[in-house]
Formats: structure tokens, sequence, C-alpha cells
């Protein structure tokens, strides 16, 4: 792959010295014996007496949106792999689509913000807001011609199946006329043409819709004028694909509509009609302190942003000049840089509904969740934390609805349990937590819950929650004011035999069932006391008043957090020696934070050991002599989207776990509620053990990432095991439940004999 991070402009390729050479020195990915094992001479490298690399020094840094945009390469890679099932590549290719969107609605929304108020310091990494834009802009256009290329390759393998995207023009006579019909009777009620001319003025562009552009005269008329048609594609009208027939044969709606215009233009010449597609800036914010009503303050914003400024323009290939500049102009957009023109289909991301066809050998193998082995149903869940100790949760390979949900549902029926405190980021129309909360207010309880109606794009949901919540008797609050509640905790309080006792749920990801099957999470379930009573600290400073608590175990952003992770860096830079080598291993969706890239350098510096599992976003380069030979940076990309955190110190051999809802990023760790929490039970520990293991190990999905910021996709040599790190965590997940299934079996027939031998024993 070629690379895709560049040094800002000015910055030389990295040296010791802080000069400039023609290139960077990139060191080679770790072996396969390398892999779970200290690189060969690590632990001798002492620590330089003094570092001849400026820490500082803006070429030691990636940009945070240029590797975003690396991410969604490798997830492209995906789209293009043979080894992906068809069906699964259709499902990459419009997984960037919509990662696109959003990155140009909430990131590149902002440097424009940026740049419109005359913003001028750079990042980290040297780039001003504009020249991110415009380092951004050009990686997009480079990757929109790899997803067109796919595109072509994805329909004539969908053809060789019998699953055709075809155009209306291509269909037969008969075709034609029943989608013609289909179109009349179903769609073409709602459609509304609206015409541009002086008694017209230009209409408004709903974000993300697809238009029609159409140029007619009247008949006999010297005179062009032009019309826009939006395309009704939503789940109350319409899909995007129209099925011909019975068989695998689709048109779009597009299509359909841009051949039948005599229907909306009865009468008119049509002289030709072009594809058009805007997406506003999703950054419209209000001043929380200033807000009376913050539930009112974001319904507002969510108005605010229907009519926000426009970021992006898509226009079909070959639009007329006059016609793109003239939407160009009335958009707001400048036509050089913000006019994305498209050769292939536009809004990929609506080839999820071709994705999504039940043809399954042409899919994944099915997976189905196993139940945790250690949550039998004939025992009550409380019982089991409190007697078995506690349970750590792997989602998708472990299921949701029979742990989380199961035990909120337990929690709101049993009589035993006072009250339940929880915190809710995103939460899905489909699940039970919404039903259990409320079934648990009815039954008397005491149950307070933190909605958090910041959650981007999940806003409007979250209001619809928060006032059913509230009409359920529910304390619905909304958090701290200036911060996004972003951890992911329960809190039950339950009466048992020996006095109040509390239990706990401590998560990676957010309560929603949709995404638990399709992201990789960890949660735990547990009744310490000393993290119950962290949390409970917790709760009453996000729901009252009081200074920011301090907390026995847990590390909390944005009080604790940062500060801790630091200490334990510095503290594993300073236990590290020959005899007992510093360790850090980390996963986590981004390392964004610049103070604790800086102080990652400073153990590579120092010949500490540093693994490093980055989903996307990452500062850091690896592999630069004399900085971070010791470190390595992999990125996992498989049929689940990487989510979970997990926080490892050897801390000279008193190990330390940490799982929880943080990742390295500024926001995170300084404008954000974020609970990070110690997994001490020597099992759970040996559970996340495996993870990293299995992961840093994967010869199939991991990617390398190189010093300049490229990333090398490992490959399995002959005879490795080709799976993904993801398919083996699915098969150990399965086969945890069959060794458990046989233990119990064991036991019960070690019973039985018992039973018999009491029988036949002399009676005394």
């Amino acid at each position: 792959m070629a690379n895709t991070m560049q040094p800002p402009p000015g910055a030389g390729a990295l040296s010791p010295e802080g000069g400039k050479k023609d290139s960077l020195q990139v060191v080679r990915p770790y072996s396969e014996a390398e892999i779970g094992s200290a690189p060969e001479g690590a632990a001798e490298t002492p620590a330089p007496a003094e570092s001849p690399f400026d820490l500082n020094a803006a070429e030691l840094y990636l940009n945070r949106e240029l590797t975003w945009l690396s991410f969604n390469r490798r997830v492209l890679n995906e789209a293009r792999d043979e080894r992906t099932p068809l069906l699964e590549r259709v499902k990459f290719l419009a997984i960037v689509s919509g990662n696109l969107d959003e990155f140009f609605m909430k990131r590149l929304g902002g440097l424009k913000q940026q740049v419109a108020a005359g913003v001028h310091k750079t990042t980290v990494d040297g780039r001003t807001a504009q020249q991110q834009i415009a380092a951004c802009h050009e990686e997009i256009r480079n990757i929109q011609q790899e997803q067109e290329s796919i595109y072509r390759e994805l329909l004539e393998l969908l053809d060789a199946q019998g699953i055709r995207l075809v155009r209306y023009q291509d269909l037969e006579t008969a075709q034609q006329a029943a989608l013609r019909q289909h179109f009349f009777d179903t769609i073409f009620p709602v459609v509304t043409p609206l015409a541009m001319d002086p008694g017209h003025p230009f209409p408004f562009i709903s974000n993300l819709a697809l238009n029609l552009l159409v140029t007619l005269r009247f008949p006999g008329g010297t005179n062009w004028h032009m019309a826009r048609v939006k395309v009704p594609v939503s789940k109350e009208v319409t899909p995007r694909f129209l099925q011909v027939g019975h068989e695998h044969t689709f048109v779009t709606l597009d299509d359909v509509m841009a051949n039948n215009l005599d229907l909306l233009f009865p009468g008119m010449e049509i002289e030709s009609c072009e594809f058009f597609r805007v997406t506003r800036n999703a950054n419209v914010e209000l001043d929380e302190e200033e807000a009376d009503d913050l539930l009112e303050m974001i319904e507002t914003e969510l108005r605010e942003r229907h009519f926000a400024p426009m970021v992006r323009l898509d226009v079909g290939a070959g639009m007329n000049p006059t016609h793109r500049g003239m939407l160009a102009a009335e958009l707001g957009l400048d036509e050089d840089s913000d006019v994305f023109e498209v050769t292939g289909m536009m809004g990929m991301r609506d080839l999820f509904e071709i994705a999504f066809l039940d043809i399954p050998d042409l899919h994944d193998e099915p997976h189905h969740p196993v139940d945790h082995p250690r949550l039998t149903t004939d025992r009550n869940i409380f019982h089991i934390i409190r007697e078995g100790g506690p349970v750590l949760l792997q989602h998708p390979y472990e299921s949701f609805s029979t742990s989380v949900e199961r035990f909120l549902r337990a929690a709101s029926r049993d009589p035993k349990v006072l009250a339940i405190k929880m915190t809710l980021y995103r939460t899905s129309a489909e699940g039970k937590i919404i039903e259990s909360l409320i079934k648990a207010a009815r039954n008397g309880k005491q149950v307070a819950v933190l909605v958090e109606l910041k959650a981007r794009f999940d806003e409007a949901a979250n209001i619809r929650w928060a006032r059913r919540l509230e009409q359920a008797g529910i304390h619905v609050t909304y958090g701290v004011v200036g911060l996004k509640t972003h951890s992911k905790v329960i809190l039950v309080v339950r009466k048992d035999y020996d006095g109040l006792r509390r239990y706990a749920h401590i998560g990676t990801g957010n309560y929603h069932a949709g995404t638990a099957r399709l992201y990789t999470d960890l949660g735990m379930l547990t009744c310490d006391p000393d993290l119950a009573h962290d949390l409970t600290r917790l709760f009453n400073n996000l729901t009252g008043y009081s200074p920011p608590p301090s907390y026995r175990k847990i590390l909390a952003a944005p009080y604790t957090l940062k500060q801790a992770i630091l200490d334990k860096i510095d503290r594993e830079i300073a236990t590290h020696s020959a005899l007992s080598q510093g360790l850090i291993q980390m996963k986590m969706n981004a390392l964004e934070d610049a103070d604790i890239t800086r102080a990652l350098y400073r153990a590579g510096q120092a010949g500490v050991r540093v693994d490093l599992i980055v989903r996307d976003t990452c500062r850091l380069r690896p592999g630069v002599p004399g900085l971070s030979d010791s470190v390595r940076v992999i990125s996992i990309v498989g049929r689940f989207l990487e989510h979970g955190r997990i926080y490892y110190f050897r801390n000279g051999g008193n190990e330390e776990y940490y799982i929880g809802s943080a990742d390295l990023m500024g926001r995170n760790l300084e404008s954000r509620v974020e609970v990070v929490a110690p997994v001490e039970d020597a099992e759970l520990r040996q559970e996340l053990r495996l993870i990293l293991d299995v992961q840093l190990g994967d010869r199939r999905r991991a990617w390398d990432m190189l010093a300049d910021g490229s990333y090398v996709q490992r490959q399995p040599a002959e005879g490795e095991d080709a799976r993904g790190a993801q398919e083996m965590l699915i098969e150990l997940a399965e086969q945890r439940v069959q060794a458990a299934a046989k233990h119990r079996q064991k036991k019960v027939r070690r019973r039985l004999v018992d039973q018999f031998r009491q029988r036949l024993a002399p009676d005394h």
C-alpha cells in the first residue's frame, strides 16, 4: 500500500538530530518469533543520558485526521480482499462511504469552523486547520478513486452470482413498464419538483439527500429552465434499490426517476438530468453555560443542524461546468476544493441494501453469541457474582442479552433490589434496557439514569429515551455542564442476607443491543466493595453537587485518569532494567493525546517494550531508530468493529490490567466523564492476557504500522493459522462453553455416583 501519511509542510524526515533526510528510516515489523515476546536485546538497552530527539518536534507526531482516513483505507481493503465473502465486500464498501460522510460532517465541518473563525493555532503535528482540510481533501479523492474501482470490480462479481445492478435503459420494455408503474403508484405522489427562477428561489437541500438537477424548457420555447427533484429514499418511503421482478436484479430509484421525468414535467422538453448530493456541517453547538434547559438546548441544536452550512458537494461525472459552478455558488462552497466529482455510484452507503441480501454462501459464517458459561439460568445472577467472583464479558462472542440485559432485568424484578443507577450514552429500540429500567421504577425501586443528550447523531433518540424514562417516574439527569458522560456503568443496590451489597457492571461499549453484536467490547460484573464505593461517589458527583471525588480503585476522567496513565508509564520507565524489562500494552480505538504520546516515546527511548493495538487514529510513529525501536503499533480490521479498551502495565512483576470506556484522546481524558477499572481477579486477568496475545499474534487481520505512518497487512506464512484474531476468539468462546458443560456433567455424574454409593453402604 502506498504511504498515506506525510510529515507536515516544511517538516523533514526524522533523524536524531532533527534535521532532514531524503526518506524516513523505517524499521521492519516484528517477525513471527517476536510476536508475543520481547524484541531481542530490548531489555539491555539503557535509557539515553540525554534524548537526541526534541519530543515537542512536530515531525514526531502524525495527524489525527489523516490517520483516521488511513484507517478507512484499511477498511476499504476488506472490500478489495478476495478472501472476504462477496456480500461482505459490498458491506465494507458501504461502511467506508458512510464513514466519509460522517467525517465531513464532524471533522471537516469543525476544521472549516476554525478557518472561518480565524483560528491559526497549529496542531501538535504542525498543521493549521486549512492545511489539514487540504491534505484531507487530497486523501479523500484518492480513497474515492479506489472505491469506484472496487465498485466496478464488485459489479462483475455480483453479476456472476446472479445479483445484477443494472441501468434502467438496459431493461426489457416490459420490465421498464412495471417499474414506471410502481414509481407512479407508490413514489410519485411524494415527489415535489422545485423550479429555480426569480419567482422560485434556490430550494433548501437536505443533508446527504440525492438530487436531480433537471434542465428543461416549454415546448417551442427558447429559454432553458432548471428544477431540482429530491430522490425520496427513506425507510418510510422507498429503498434506493428497486427490485425487478422476483430475481436479484436491481435498479436505483434515481435512475428510474431520471428516465421517467415526463411524469414529473408533463409536456416539457428535457435537455439534461444531472445528479448532486450535499453534506452539511454537524458541529452546531450552543453554550451550555447559558442554557436554562439542556434538553431544550439540544433540541434547538438539532433544528439548527438541519440548516447548517454545507461542507461538501458531490456531483456526477461530466456535469455541465456552468451548472456545477452555479450549485457551488448557491451552496456557499469553493468550486475548486469543496466539489467532488463522482464517476460511479453516488452515495455508496446505500449499498447496505445489497450487502444484507439473504444469500448465506456470500456472507461470513453465521455467528451466534454464546451464553457466558458461568451465567447459568438455574441460579440468581446476583448469587453467581457474589459467590463466584467477578465475571468478564466478551462481546459479541458472548451474548449481551443473557448477560448485561439479564443483569438489569433481574435487578428490575428482584424484590431485594432497592436502587439502580446507570449512565446511558447510546441505546437501541430493539434492546431491553429501557423496558427494564421502567419496570424497575414501577416495581418501586429507586432508579436514576444519566442520559447523555450530546451523543453525536444519537441526540434525537436520547431525547426520546429521556422523556420516556421521566414519564415513568425515573430520576433523569443530563450530566455535568461542559462534559460529556461517556462512561458505561450500572450500579445496583441490593439487600442481601448479610446487609446491603452493591453490584456493578463496568463496560467498554454502549448499552446497545445492536452494536453489541457488531462491536468487540468488554464488560465486568462485580460486587467488589471498593469499586462499588467508587461508583457510588461517581454517581453522586454526576447527579448532585460535590467537588471532584477521590477514588479507591477506578481511574476517572477528567479528574484522575490522564495523570494516572502518565504516572504508570513513568513508573514502567523507572522500573525497567535488564533483569526486569518494562512492558506496556494498550488496546484502544485511538491514541491522539500528545502528552500520552510523548510519554510513550520516553518509554521507547528507555527501552521499555510498548505494544499498541490501535484501531484508527494514532499520532505515534513506531520503529524510529533511537526513539521508538521497542514500540510497535498494530491495527486490526475484521468482521467486527474493534471497540474494547485494555490497559496493561507489567509494573516490575506486579501486573496491572484495566478495562474501561476511555480512549487516549484529549477529549476523552480532559472533557468527558470516563471510567477505567482495574481487573484484579486472576482468572479474568488470564482472559485479558489471552485476548492481547491473540490479537498481537494475528497473521490475517492485523496491520503493522511503519514509522512513516503507512501500514502493511500481515500475511500468514505457509502452514500458519490463516484465521484472524476475531475468528479465534469466536472459537475460544465456544470452547469455554463446551469445557464448562463437560465440567458440570462430571460434577453431576460424581454426585450421582456418591448418592448410589451411599445407598449401597451398610447402615451404621
